[in-house]
């Protein structure tokens, strides 16, 4: 299994980071996508496309799928769980941020807060539960068109549990293409591929991860949280610090946020899938109008 090295395409062109952002965050940016292609402006042409997290699976879903049909899916899915299910959700994540919080705080630098985040990941109980790693799997299988990685070039971000080196999955790696979005995702404990252990690509500088794509003259980014950091400003991990990177190196940038109507469908826990569907139209109504703005520097 090869994990740290990326496979780069022959054309360097035009490069498509998806960040992470929970349930809704991956609705969001599957509504966009498929709202820019219905403006006629389709970035999933991309010569590579970066995943992180939610953006993980988005990334493997707009290139083995129609993002039109991906994001009908959505709009036509009954309604999840109930609202005690949804508070407990919110409860679980608070406490995960909690936690993590604390790491951060205590850690010297980045590659000292991945170390620690992997620590803390492997003494979760699901990192030794095989059944629970299993069933992370299935989930993550069920929201993938299929089981083949994408043809065109995927890169899927992620941190080794053990060391903290940072890790891309792509499909010259020798891991199935699920094991690779659920190790993205895996934010909550570590997930066991072969002989490693893997966290979600969010610890590996931010939840976008936009340096990945150096060295590609356009970069277009959508960020569910918008380019927020948890890390302190003088480690200059954040997304903003990695586009002023990127633009310092003769790369043009453009980030896509998400706009006041699809901050509103979020709410307040980015995990609850009872706000997938209202995350996926606002994100298919910013797309159709971001197309005007971004055809030139896409084109």
């Amino acid at each position: 299994m090869h994990t740290t090295e990326i496979s780069c395409p022959s054309r360097r062109r035009r490069a498509l980071v998806l960040g992470g952002g929970g349930s809704a965050g991956n609705a969001w940016l599957i509504g966009v996508v498929a709202g820019l292609r219905e403006a006629a402006l389709d970035v999933t042409e991309a010569d590579l496309i970066v995943g992180t997290s939610a953006g993980a699976t988005a990334a493997v879903q707009i290139t083995t799928a129609d993002p039109a049909h991906l994001l009908a899916d959505i709009l036509a899915a009954p309604s999840p769980g109930t609202p005690g299910a949804a508070r407990a959700s919110s409860d679980m994540v608070a406490e995960q941020m909690r936690r993590t919080a604390e790491i951060i705080d205590s850690a010297g630098d980045l590659a000292d807060m991945r170390r620690r985040m992997g620590a803390f990941a492997l003494s979760r109980p699901a990192s030794s539960d095989a059944g629970a790693q299993q069933r992370w799997r299935a989930t993550v299988a069920s929201r993938l068109p299929t089981t083949d990685w994408p043809v065109q070039a995927v890169t899927l971000t992620a941190v080794d549990a053990v060391s903290g080196v940072p890790v891309m999955f792509d499909r010259n790696s020798g891991v199935a293409v699920a094991d690779a979005v659920a190790a993205s995702c895996s934010s909550g404990f570590a997930l066991r591929i072969g002989d490693g252990w893997f966290i979600d690509g969010g610890y590996r500088s931010n939840a976008d991860n936009a340096d990945v794509a150096a060295g590609y003259e356009r970069v277009l980014v959508l960020s569910p949280f918008g380019g927020a950091t948890r890390t302190p400003a003088n480690w200059r991990a954040g997304l903003a610090a990695q586009a002023a990177e990127l633009r310092a190196a003769g790369t043009t940038v453009e980030i896509v946020r998400p706009d006041s109507a699809a901050r509103a469908a979020f709410g307040d826990n980015m995990m609850d899938l009872s706000a997938r569907a209202p995350a996926a139209r606002a994100g298919a109504a910013q797309g159709r109008d971001l197309a005007a703005q971004l055809r030139a520097f896409w084109s």
